[in-house]
């Protein structure tokens, strides 16, 4: 696909929540891609893909894409977290480069064995951690790079909901097969982050719990991360979360950084909204929302100085992914990343279950 001009043709997989809000209005809004066809038997979900795209093509299942590998230039995997695995392998082995919803897998090995796979058959294969692009940690990554805290020493990262009813679907089914629960829902998110600010982890330590009655899974889990470097990761996950806390309250030697809300793509997406290069507002959030940086003083009340939130910026992702498949570039995440963060996300669930601190190879 080195030095083509034609768009590339993506298929996607699943229409649900991960495929109608992030994957295909992003896809869509990328140079260089054109969404070809969606995965779903639903109709309605088809009605709602022909609303947004009226030339979109339809498959009941992934097998019928693999008989057409030659008019698919990639294929992105937004179906249950159970069916990756086995899509991201089928479509390898009919020579497509694949994107996977996080997490790739319900383990590292399987993980691992995807790389591998893709890797023999010299196909992309990267994983959708679209929350390297939230506009709090593009601010954050800057901050540290800066110097602006000092050296970093205790990174605090919370993704915390209020939500007492259950809603039902595979993400709060108990069975293992469903890999649902939050710890590898969010837990995905905030581990990669940990990761790529700090680097590798040592040791594991969690506490999981089921609150909300009738719930099969966990709920409401906190993750504490000893990194290779020093730094302590304190991550925490909840459904059940009445009051929230900070979305990140980062420590160093020399000032503290403290941010509040959520970054406002998901919910611009989840309205409709649609980002463009015409569009100088996307990912933008007021500056009654930006962040504090200081030392000995509480932001609450003022403490410390606001610091500009860097636009978020999902976009990039395709954006990466269209570069790596035209001119071989790296893909925006890889999928031996998305080992690493499942190493702790299976610590973390071996932790909690066992009440214990488990280590890891640095």
């Amino acid at each position: 696909m080195t030095g083509t001009s034609s768009p590339l043709r993506v298929g996607l997989v699943g229409y649900g929540l991960a495929g109608s809000v992030f994957h295909a209005p992003l896809i869509a809004a990328t140079e260089g891609l054109v969404l070809d066809t969606v995965v779903t038997s639903n109709e309605e979900r088809r009605e709602q893909a022909r609303a947004e795209f009226p030339d979109i093509r339809f498959a009941d299942t992934p097998d019928e894409l693999w008989s057409r590998a030659d008019e698919l230039d990639l294929i992105v995997i937004a179906s249950p977290n159970k069916t990756h695995v086995p899509v991201a392998t089928a479509a390898l082995e009919a020579g497509i480069p694949v994107v996977v919803d996080k997490p790739i897998a319900g383990t590292a090995a399987e993980a691992r064995s995807l790389a591998a796979l893709a890797e023999e058959r010299g196909l992309l294969l990267s994983v959708f951690q679209n929350r390297r692009w939230d506009n709090d940690f593009l601010t954050l990554q800057a901050l540290l790079a800066d110097g602006e805290l000092g050296e970093a020493q205790r990174f605090e990262s919370r993704f915390e909901r209020w939500r007492p009813q259950l809603k039902g679907g595979w993400r709060e089914s108990g069975a293992p097969e469903e890999i649902g629960g939050l710890l590898y829902d969010l837990g995905s998110h905030v581990v990669d982050q940990a990761l790529v600010l700090f680097g590798p982890v040592v040791r594991v330590y969690a506490e999981s719990d089921v609150r909300r009655p009738g719930a099969e899974t966990d709920d409401d889990t906190f993750i504490a991360l000893t990194h290779a470097n020093g730094v302590r990761s304190h991550l925490y996950v909840s459904a059940t979360t009445a009051q929230l806390g900070p979305r990140f309250r980062v420590l160093g030697s020399a000032a503290g950084y403290v941010k509040y809300g959520l970054d406002p793509q998901e919910a611009a997406l989840r309205d409709g909204k649609r980002p463009s290069p015409d569009d100088a507002d996307w990912g933008v959030e007021p500056e009654s929302l930006w962040g504090r940086i200081g030392s000995g003083e509480s932001p609450l009340t003022g403490g410390g100085r606001p610091v500009r939130t860097l636009p978020g910026d999902y976009p990039a992702y395709y954006a990466a992914v269209a570069a790596a498949l035209r001119d071989g570039t790296p893909p925006p995440v890889t999928a031996r990343e998305a080992a690493a963060a499942l190493d702790v996300l299976e610590a973390a669930r071996r932790s909690a279950h066992e009440g214990i601190t488990v280590e890891l190879g640095a």
